[in-house]
């Protein structure tokens, strides 16, 4: 047997004690020490479940490593490609976190299906689900085929045996949290487990060539549960956002080593599973009300592709000493930030109105780009004076009151002119350089003043 050492470490400050201890006496931060389980290699014959030791490797000059194309396999999911830079890379750690009841399960288990019907082996391990369960779902999902495996199991190395003995292509494990390592005694889901595991899972990925996909719990910030140290570990992280009364899904990717960053994927969810979106802007203003005071559209940049969203405002008087400022789907800072523009550059009195900003649809918008529509959404609605219908407002707003230049216009106004905007408000120094779409005209505003008088000129 292998001989173990515990220790208990914070998780803050690293500070090292033989005991557990509610307080750090470090740091003094509670409930931060956890449990680390130290394994000495045992000596014999190697058993199943360990891993081969390393190779020295000697040092190489950068100029004489030659470099190849990562292969890619794709899924039929062509917005699941795009999130995943192109296709899943065999041998990669791919985490994806959501709010329980999103989809994360369903959408794996679709992919699965698909992968496996185009000749490759999956193993679908689930440690929440038994395999029945598993199978209703599937069967819902209309997913079945002989190179689908499914196995219901939490403990690591029956995990690792198994993968083994079916030689798989793809692994889903739903979920991280459920899986436990048999040589840390902690419970399921701690930190010390979830690390321990993630670091398994990655050693079988890497050497094997087998793309494995881990589901991760989120805390109640949104935050994917466990250690930050498991973002770091994995090479591609998703996060599947979206609220549970809309029947649509958002997949984005905020950390990927085989492609850009900051891509999104949208589906909508039917009874018979997930269904790409192909053209998200039309879905996010086939509800806009047309003439409504507070209601502007903006053309948002995601990863490479342009998206166009309602931002809606409601400004009303104050029965409070202190005026509330409420946003969703957008930073409440910004509108603070914003409504002092309108404040100091533009004269308005909005001390003692309440604002209410929000994305339309659910979405959650970070780029400076939004801010002129922001800004005009809370004019709009404390002037009660509606926008034209037809007017796309892009540009990021200084706190000198200058519009200041954005990136991709092109592409922003591209897709404004293809749904049908008859204008587009832009920062003045982004014309020139590019042609214009057919059908929309492109004015260029240098100030807050400038942009008001554009977009109200009443």
């Amino acid at each position: 047997m292998a001989k173990k050492k515990t220790k208990f470490m914070c998780q803050s400050c690293g500070y090292e004690s033989a005991k557990w201890m509610g307080k750090c006496p470090g740091c003094g931060a509670w409930n931060t020490m956890v449990e680390e389980v130290e394994v000495a290699a045992p000596k014999g014959p190697r058993g199943a479940f360990q891993h081969s030791a390393s190779v020295a490797q000697k040092a190489t000059p950068i100029n004489s490593i030659e470099t190849q194309q990562e292969p890619r396999v794709e899924t039929k999911l062509g917005e699941l490609n795009r999130v995943l830079g192109g296709g899943i890379v065999p041998g990669s750690l791919v985490l994806i976190g959501g709010d329980p009841g999103i989809g994360k399960s369903t959408l794996l288990l679709q992919v699965s299906a698909m992968l496996a019907n185009s000749g490759s082996r999956v193993l679908y391990i689930s440690g929440e689900e038994s395999i029945r369960q598993t199978k209703l779902r599937a069967e819902r999902l209309d997913a079945s085929s002989s190179e689908l495996y499914i196995y219901a199991e939490t403990n690591l190395e029956l995990i690792h045996h198994t993968i083994e003995e079916v030689n798989p292509d793809f692994v889903i494990v739903d979920s991280i949290q459920t899986v436990h390592h048999p040589e840390v005694t902690s419970a399921p889901g701690s930190v010390t487990q979830v690390r321990e595991s993630t670091a398994e899972l990655m050693r079988i990925a890497k050497t094997k060539n087998i793309a494995i996909f881990l589901v991760g719990h989120v805390t109640k910030e949104g935050q994917i549960a466990g250690p930050r140290i498991l973002e770091h570990m994995v090479d591609t992280v998703l996060y599947f956002e979206g609220e549970r009364h809309h029947t649509y899904r958002i997949l984005r990717s905020v950390k990927n080593r085989f492609g850009s960053t900051n891509e999104i994927a949208i589906f909508e969810m039917l009874q018979s599973g997930l269904k790409e979106v192909l053209n998200p802007s039309e879905l996010f203003l086939q509800e806009r009300s047309s003439g409504a005071a507070g209601s502007t559209v903006v053309a948002s940049m995601e990863g490479t592709r342009p998206i166009l969203v309602e931002i809606q405002a409601l400004v009303t008087p104050s029965s409070f000493n202190y005026p509330k400022r409420m946003a969703t789907g957008i930073d409440q800072n910004r509108v603070s930030l914003l409504m002092a523009v309108l404040e100091k550059r533009v004269g308005m009195l909005l001390q003692a109105q309440d604002a209410y900003i929000k994305v339309a649809g659910g979405v959650k918008l970070d780029e400076p780009a939004i801010d002129l529509a922001v800004l005009a959404s809370i004019v709009s609605s404390f002037r009660d004076t509606a926008p034209n219908v037809y007017d796309c407002i892009i540009g990021e707003v200084g706190l000198t009151g200058e519009i200041r230049r954005v990136s991709r216009i092109e592409q922003r106004v591209q897709e404004a002119a293809k749904l049908g905007f008859k204008r587009a408000i832009v920062p003045a120094s982004n014309l020139g350089g590019w042609d214009y779409p057919e059908g929309i005209r492109v004015v260029g505003v240098e100030s807050v003043n400038d942009a008001l008088k554009e977009i109200f000129p009443q």
